[in-house]
């Protein structure tokens, strides 16, 4: 058996491929959703990663069209699961698992004490790794590149109508924020994530800042557009690397943290209630320091990291988790909400 996962510490684990026969490097990192896996599958946040699935079984229900993604592919650079289902049964399957990732070239193994393998992950934090499937390859960090960069569209795309436009910057968007804003009668401008809509005279009420890959101070084009909607108190929401870069762009501080939050039963409070939420989130980036006229606006209720941010006087907001869910819980659709009252 030369299929293997070495971690950067030096441990070892053997496999069984399933997808495609290469070798991968990108920072392993693992999610605890149940389900959902070609939501995040084809999520652009995790551009670079080598995905752990911490729920033992994968592939059961198989992968459904297209128009069900996240995104236009696979974005993970490999997957690692406890026990693979090569036999999928779902009225909206259209191919298996492996198939898929043979179709899309990614690589796959099956490990089967993935709980080990999280653990090891929790105690030491996220680390480079790679699959290693008859060529030996380097060790890379994807969080040196601008991940947001590779991911974002070249161009701008127009979708829904409505009387009021939202410019949406693209850091590597979840599909599911711009159902969400559509079905809310906006009109959305997607644009690339160094596209100035100020500098381009387009005529828009509401900014979002989207989710994203990697490390939120490599945006930096993106912060500089961020602190003009600043200056021109124009309305802002900011979602998973969203919250980073509006913190950044308002004079605050991000920080890597050891293992992040992936999966979709994350916990979190806002602050001054008594009410909990259960959300979908993926990231391994945080807000460290609020920016000066924010608050705190949520807080991880499992390690009390921030959540949230909202100015105290102006249409300023950001979410560190997903309220467009896709996988996952619908408890904060709402906020979306929240972002159109502000316009």
């Amino acid at each position: 058996m030369d299929k293997k996962l070495i971690l950067k510490s030096g441990k070892e684990y053997k496999g069984r491929s399933f997808g495609a026969d290469k070798s991968a490097a990108g920072e392993l990192v693992f999610a605890t959703g149940m389900v959902g896996y070609v939501e995040s599958l084809t999520d652009p946040s995790y551009r670079g990663q080598i995905l752990v699935m911490t729920y033992p079984l994968l592939g059961n229900y198989g992968v459904p069209d297209k128009s069900n993604w996240e995104s236009d592919k696979i974005q993970v650079a490999g997957l690692i699961v406890s026990s693979y289902i090569d036999t999928p049964s779902h009225h909206a399957s259209l191919k298996s698992l492996g198939k898929w990732l043979r179709d899309e070239n990614i690589p796959a193994l099956e490990i089967r004490d993935t709980r080990a393998l999280a653990i090891n992950l929790r105690q030491k934090g996220s680390l480079p790794g790679k699959i290693v499937i008859n060529k030996n390859i380097r060790f890379e960090d994807p969080n040196l590149s601008n991940l947001v960069a590779e991911v974002s569209v070249k161009r701008p795309k127009i979708y829904g109508k409505g009387s009021k436009t939202v410019v949406v910057l693209d850091c590597g968007i979840k599909r599911n924020i711009i159902r969400e804003l559509v079905e809310r009668k906006v009109k959305v401008i997607l644009a690339p994530w160094n596209f100035d809509p100020f500098a381009e005279k387009i005529k828009f009420q509401g900014l979002l800042i989207s989710n994203g890959p990697g490390n939120p101070k490599m945006c930096v084009e993106t912060i500089a557009i961020v602190k003009k909607a600043l200056i021109n108190n124009m309305p802002i929401f900011g979602i998973c690397l969203g919250n980073q870069i509006l913190a950044l762009s308002a004079g605050g501080d991000t920080d890597k943290m050891k293992f992040g939050h992936r999966g979709q039963n994350q916990p979190v409070s806002r602050l001054g209630s008594k009410k909990c939420f259960l959300t979908t989130q993926n990231h391994g980036f945080e807000v460290k320091k609020v920016p000066q006229g924010f608050k705190p606006w949520f807080v991880n209720l499992n390690d009390n990291t921030n959540e949230g941010i909202v100015h105290k006087s102006k249409p300023f907001m950001s979410v560190q988790f997903h309220p467009e869910s896709c996988p996952g819980p619908l408890d904060t659709g709402w906020l979306f909400d929240e972002f159109i009252k502000n316009i």
